[in-house]
């Protein structure tokens, strides 16, 4: 009766703004991959779902490996991050429920402009590297267990290489992120595998040009997982999904990615992937 008599007293629209402050008086927390949040899109996405729902979103940064221990400790309510193999282990240890597709970009390789030995002329991701060994031309990576290092790790593997010498440099603050490991890059100039988003940020400060892209090994897949309640009762997993059912929204954080980038940089820096925009992608043709 009483619930009844003080929705009646505020009205539907004010009690739907209380509801809504009550909900968001404990903020959902992601740990999300660092280059998106350079790239400035979290904010974004997390602006507009604070907008529409009054619940807040707090992030912290960190490369997918850390970001997945992070949320195995309990102390986030769902990940953003893009490296499969890591993130199936994750759901299979229990620590998350399932893997859904939010969006993707892709990683380019950078290099000197001159192009000393030739990296454009290999065309495709895998002969690149393999001319790059092949020179010991130096190449600069993360080395962090990170998404973009598990991609890089990933094509060398393809190109049957084990990179190691001198001229393959593990950058000290690699877990520092994408954007500072470029730039340690162009300091060298040198080699080096980093995400599209990344590069169009930092284009303006850095010497260094893309030398190899458009390649469908270089696709950069990022996908959420919400943490489980059972294995981290105290995750807020309610919100969690209220947030990823926004995110995957064709009409709401799906068309905030679709657009995101085009003003600054003429062009989109992420792409939207859910199933559900798929479905309406499919639909449209």
């Amino acid at each position: 009766m009483k619930v009844l008599a003080f929705g009646l007293l505020l009205g539907p629209p004010m009690l739907a703004s209380v509801l809504r402050r009550r909900a968001s008086t404990r903020p959902i927390l992601l740990a999300s991959t660092i280059g998106p949040i350079d790239a400035g899109i979290v904010q974004a996405l997390e602006d507009g779902f604070e907008r529409e729902t009054g619940i807040h979103v707090r992030h912290t940064g960190a490369g997918t490996g850390a970001a997945l221990d992070i949320a195995r400790q309990g102390s986030v309510d769902l990940v953003l991050v893009h490296a499969r193999a890591l993130e199936e282990k994750f759901v299979a240890e229990g620590f998350g429920t399932e893997r859904i597709d939010l969006m993707y970009n892709d990683f380019v390789i950078l290099g000197p402009a001159n192009d000393p030995v030739g990296v454009k002329s290999a065309g495709r991701a895998i002969a690149a590297l393999k001319r790059i060994a092949d020179a010991q031309a130096l190449f600069v990576t993360r080395g962090d267990n990170s998404g973009t290092h598990m991609a890089e790790k990933e094509l060398w593997q393809k190109a049957g290489i084990s990179p190691a010498g001198a001229w393959y440099e593990v950058y000290e603050g690699g877990a520092e992120g994408n954007g500072p490991t470029l730039l340690h890059a162009d300091e060298k100039q040198a080699h080096t595998l980093i995400d599209r988003a990344t590069y169009l940020t930092l284009k303006g400060r850095i010497r260094l040009v893309v030398l190899v892209e458009n390649d469908e090994a270089l696709r950069n897949y990022m996908t959420l997982i919400p943490v489980s309640p059972k294995r981290c009762p105290k995750v807020s997993h309610g919100n969690a999904m209220r947030f990823i059912r926004w995110l995957t929204a064709p009409q709401k954080g799906q068309l905030v990615i679709r657009d995101f980038g085009k003003e600054s940089f003429g062009e989109p820096l992420f792409f939207p992937n859910s199933k559900e925009w798929r479905g309406t992608q499919k639909g449209s043709r």
